[in-house]
């Protein structure tokens, strides 16, 4: 994993010190987003050209990350 987390950078003066993956402007959080709409792997790099399939493990391994770290409030579901 930590091969993978080597590909994203967080620089105060690129994107406002959003995490992006290394080399690009491409934010993190935009490749999670498109994910969770339903994009496929494929579909993202066919949007985003300069993407690697590296790039967005990468994007995913640093969301779990983010998620060990920080809570999010969900709402409450109903166990199945």
């Amino acid at each position: 994993m930590a091969d993978l987390l080597d590909r994203i950078t967080l620089d105060p003066a690129v994107c406002g010190g959003k995490p992006c993956i290394r080399g690009t402007r491409i934010w993190v959080s935009l490749v999670l987003d498109l994910l969770a709409s339903g994009l496929s792997e494929a579909e993202v790099r066919e949007e985003y050209p300069a993407l690697s399939r590296d790039d967005i493990l990468a994007a995913i391994a640093y969301g779990a990350e983010a998620s060990r770290e920080r809570v999010i409030a969900v709402s409450a579901g109903t166990a199945v």
